[in-house]
């Protein structure tokens, strides 16, 4: 067994502990205790169809993404044998269709619903798959251009939808809080990340190509269309006047019922561009918190497109074996599982630790991370750092999103999450832009990016405060 194989069953196992721990010896917080003691059999029923519906096409979904994430970069540079700086700039090319798209896919979600949006997600996102079976430069950047826009459609069509479905459905009165529903999402999200690198190390070795994880991808997001098109009901932001009401919950749900909608969280009155754009700026909780997002998610794409190199540059010698990149992949995430463990474990027992607290500790530990690469050439601690830095990411979505879905109304959420992902894209382009051959170059990006999260830290602590 090699050093990579060996530390994901080491990780793994620790997942499969935490695992374990959480779900057999059934830790609840002390919210959903409260909310299980008040909730009816109908309310949990329903609760749990709904909760089943979304994670399976959730779990789609991510699976759909994860498996092009080891090999994107190995496709263009080894396959293709596009020099660095062409790889960098269809990279580029995807965050800035992603920052332009932006703002207007979630104006649209609101508008136009939330399902049409992750509907549209999945044809544009199977587009951009298809496009690598084409060894052309303009169709790999029309393809790039279909995946931004995709991204941007996946983060904030889908949460968006679920988010509103949950208030609208009462599901925290059901017994799963909002904070444990991100936990859980977190962890799947691990789970088929760690599934979808093993998956696509697979197919490359049995077909000694490349372009088939995004194959096994487009299949995926098409049983996710499928499935959205037949069992979710749309739902709107404020410019719309009416919203479509599953069956079930039509014929199962009365005014008088424990399950009924709750009062609506959306503005009587539609916010215009400008008002949601006041919205961020003028509110300090938003606004520093899409400063930290903006720095510490820019951060973790950069390292999408520099942990290859940069652990490549660490080998003892030209003629050393190549890396496994699935494997190395697939530990990544578990290390994100593992931290989203650790979030919902934490969350769960500890009531003092809010989630602003464990987010400074997160960036600060993100920083620390990032920078103990630039001190050693020793491959095998900076896997470790890696890992670690990954397992601060599956601590920090969750977190993210649970201080998101408490602070931005159901009503402008899509938009807002859109906006937010803005100064990201810009923040990537602008990087990725200044790409340059070298390892030198890789250790600034590092450097770099561990000071912006130990500022984001400090700015997070003294900014932001919980209610």
């Amino acid at each position: 067994m090699n050093f990579y194989a060996g530390a994901f069953l080491v990780l793994i196992s620790a997942c499969a502990l935490l695992t374990w721990r959480q779900y057999h010896m059934k830790e609840e917080s002390a919210e959903d205790k409260r909310n299980t003691n008040v909730s009816t059999p109908l309310a949990k029923a329903e609760a749990s169809r709904f909760i089943k519906l979304f994670l399976t096409v959730y779990c789609l979904v991510m699976a759909s993404d994860w498996l092009q994430g080891p090999y994107v970069y190995s496709l263009y540079k080894d396959q293709f044998g596009l020099d660095e700086k062409i790889v960098a700039l269809l990279f580029t090319t995807g965050f800035l269709s992603g920052g332009i798209s932006g703002y207007f896919v979630g104006s649209f979600a609101d508008k136009y619903g939330r399902k049409s949006a992750c509907l549209i997600f999945c044809f544009t996102y199977s587009l951009s798959c298809f496009s690598t079976l084409f060894h052309s430069a303009p169709i790999l950047f029309v393809g790039r251009i279909f995946g931004g826009l995709s991204t941007s459609l996946m983060f904030s069509a889908f949460e968006s939808w679920m988010v509103t479905e949950y208030h609208k459905r009462n599901i925290q009165k059901a017994g799963m809080s909002l904070n444990s529903l991100f936990g859980v999402m977190s962890t799947l999200n691990s789970v088929m990340a760690i599934l979808s690198g093993v998956f696509s190390e697979w197919l490359v070795q049995i077909t000694d190509d490349r372009r088939m994880p995004f194959m096994a991808s487009a299949f995926l997001l098409g049983i996710s269309a499928y499935i959205i098109t037949i069992c979710w009901t749309e739902n709107y932001g404020d410019s719309a006047t009416t919203t479509q009401k599953s069956p079930l919950s039509a014929s199962r749900t009365s005014s008088t019922s424990p399950n009924a909608n709750p009062p609506s969280r959306t503005p009587k009155t539609p916010l215009s561009t400008s008002s949601v754009l006041s919205l961020i700026f003028t509110n300090p909780r938003i606004f520093t918190l899409g400063l930290a997002s903006c720095f510490f998610e820019g951060s973790m794409y950069l390292f999408v497109f520099f942990w290859t190199p940069f652990l490549n540059s660490t080998q003892p010698s030209s003629s050393s074996p190549p890396l496994p990149l699935g494997m190395i992949f697939a530990s990544f995430m578990s290390s994100v599982m593992l931290g989203s463990l650790i979030f919902t474990h934490l969350s769960s027992t500890f009531q003092s630790l809010t989630q602003t607290r464990l987010l400074t500790i997160v960036f600060a530990l993100s920083s620390i991370s990032l920078l103990f690469p630039l001190l050693t050439n020793n491959q095998h601690y900076t896997f470790y750092a890696f890992c670690i830095f990954e397992a601060m990411v599956g601590m920090y979505f969750p977190s993210v999103g649970s201080l998101k879905g408490e602070w931005v109304e159901d009503g402008v959420r899509a938009r807002v999450y859109g906006a937010l992902r803005v100064p990201l894209n810009v923040f990537v382009v602008i990087s990725l832009a200044l790409v340059r051959e070298g390892e030198e170059y890789r250790r600034g990006v590092f450097l770099i990016c561990g000071g912006l999260l130990v500022a984001i830290s400090g700015v997070f602590y003294r900014f932001v405060r919980e209610n």
